[in-house]
């Protein structure tokens, strides 16, 4: 009797792994691509359109108050207020890096789908058992790759904001 444990072996068709892996990543990368795209596009066009309208407000001349407060002058604040958050979250969240890398990990996992069932490329003339080795590996090295990226977008965007916290105390 052998004291020896014997590893399972497990045997994961492609088929398999690109739908249980490959596929679900990719809706999950464009689903995040384009939730973070769309904040990127908001808080833009939001400081663009303010930053063009304080200076054309602030030439505005107006007497027109309410309650006592000059209606202009509180647009132009309001307005002003407005863009500097927007400006100033976008530094803390990194929606546009984040966008671009979401994006070009989703389509880089649907371009190596494709090399490898095409057997073109890094696939061409490599056994199935070695082409869907190399598949998985760079799959898997894409996902992590993607994976060390939003970290480091996400560790910016901490120490982004501790530093703005550490401006604000001193």
């Amino acid at each position: 009797m052998s004291n020896s444990i014997e590893a399972p072996q497990y045997q994961l068709t492609p088929e398999q792994y690109i739908s249980d892996r490959v596929e679900q990543y990719r809706a999950w990368y464009d689903k995040k691509a384009m939730r973070t795209k769309s904040c990127y596009m908001w808080m833009r066009t939001v400081s663009v359109i303010g930053g063009a309208l304080v200076p054309v407000l602030a030439n505005i001349s107006s007497k027109l108050e309410i309650s006592g407060v000059p209606v202009i002058q509180a647009l132009v604040t309001i307005i002003s207020l407005s863009v500097v958050i927007m400006v100033s979250l976008e530094s803390v969240f990194h929606y546009r890096e984040q966008w671009k890398n979401y994006r070009s990990t989703e389509q880089l996992l649907g371009h190596e789908k494709f090399l490898f069932y095409s057997r073109v490329g890094r696939y061409d003339g490599l056994s199935d058992q070695d082409a869907f080795r190399l598949f998985v590996r760079r799959v898997e090295e894409s996902i992590s790759s993607e994976n060390a990226a939003t970290l480091s977008v996400m560790t910016m965007a901490s120490e982004s904001a501790d530093a703005a916290k550490g401006a604000r105390t001193e």
